[in-house]
């Protein structure tokens, strides 16, 4: 389990970032976590990843703390970013066991994992190539692996389809679902509403830094849309 209590990360000199945050995520939970620009949403994510620092609040995974034992904490998690910025002067393959030696991953289980990603997000060709030569959809992809490679317990994902062509999109989307069901959890930052709808099991929406929706996909969505609701809530 994920729990988030009262966090609270503003930035100097503005009203902007999370006031007040609490969130509980379950095992096997995929949450849309959405809201208008600016609503504080990736700073949130930052702070639950340990990039950003907090003036208030508690984040912990099943029990270990994220200040008091961050690399145990980071140990347990995978992170894809809302731009993929990667060490660009690595091949494809070198940056994959940079990332597997990080998390002690096996070296038979680091191959099978690398050879079964980069066949189903169509990279394998691709993965002696210089990163500096890939595309913002091949960067992404090659991030998605290394997220996917050492089974984190916690996955969050800013924007994780923007760039990804239909085929990475559709496997996006059954990894997922499939590694929530072995009882991942699965925080999932979009503007893309149809596809969160979909997908998710579970809705946080944000807006000015706090929540103003908390509540399970199935319920909210029972009388009308992801997108009507998103409308009136966030309505100025």
């Amino acid at each position: 389990m994920l729990s988030i209590t009262n966090l609270r990360k503003i930035y100097k000199g503005t009203d902007k970032g999370i006031k007040d945050l609490t969130l509980t995520i379950e095992n096997g939970d995929i949450c849309a976590f959405i809201g208008p620009n600016g609503a504080g949403k990736t700073t949130a994510l930052k702070a639950i990843v340990g990039i950003h620092p907090y003036e208030q609040g508690t984040i912990a995974l099943n029990d270990i703390n994220l200040q008091t034992d961050p690399q145990k904490f980071k140990s347990m998690l995978g992170y894809s970013p809302d731009n993929p910025d990667i060490y660009e002067n690595l091949r494809g393959y070198e940056y994959l066991n940079f990332i597997g030696s990080i998390y002690a991953v096996p070296n038979q289980k680091f191959q099978q994992e690398v050879d079964y990603l980069t066949e189903q997000l169509d990279l394998k060709k691709s993965l002696s190539q210089l990163i500096s030569s890939y595309s913002h959809g091949m960067k992404q992809r090659l991030v998605l692996i290394s997220i996917f490679l050492h089974n984190p317990e916690l996955i969050i994902l800013d924007e994780p389809f923007v760039g990804l062509d239909p085929n990475a999109s559709y496997f996006l989307t059954n990894e997922l679902q499939k590694r929530a069901q072995a009882g991942a959890k699965v925080i999932y930052s979009t503007h893309v509403l149809e596809v969160a709808e979909k997908i998710c099991n579970r809705v946080v929406l944000i807006d000015n830094g706090k929540v103003k929706v908390n509540r399970l996909m199935q319920e909210l969505v029972a009388k009308e849309t992801l997108g009507e609701i998103f409308r009136r809530e966030t309505a100025r």
